[in-house]
């Protein structure tokens, strides 16, 4: 079974920045898209980005131009560094494996893995 561990979540001032990383381990990581996604109180889930072992990549539009996700894997592990960082970026931030497409990525309940949460806040 596929485990996600993410990390790397703080409180930041706007136009900060900030680096997540979630450690995959488990049998074929190499078939796996990983990504994260984020889910604010009283706000439905957001599945912000991806990226599959080829290095393709998806971002979704609140995110793009900020965002950029990257993978090593060699060390299982996938990074997603957040510049310019708004108040509305402020969620649980969990990362996940799903199907990873360039216009979408959707976590799959029945189907997919995902670690704990790690708690970005931007605010002054």
């Amino acid at each position: 079974q596929v485990q996600l561990v993410g990390s790397g979540g703080d409180l930041v001032q706007p136009g900060g920045s900030l680096r997540l990383s979630c450690i995959a381990s488990g049998p074929g990581l190499d078939y796996y898209a990983i990504g994260w996604f984020r889910q604010a109180p009283g706000k439905e889930r957001e599945e912000i980005s991806c990226v599959n072992n080829d290095s393709s990549t998806y971002y979704a539009d609140s995110v793009k131009g900020r965002f950029t996700i990257s993978r090593d894997n060699a060390k299982n592990t996938v990074y997603l560094q957040m510049n310019s960082l708004k108040p509305e970026d402020t969620a649980v931030y969990t990362c996940a494996t799903g199907l990873c497409l360039p216009w979408m990525y959707r976590v799959r309940a029945s189907f997919d893995y995902w670690g704990q949460g790690t708690q970005v806040t931007v605010s002054s």
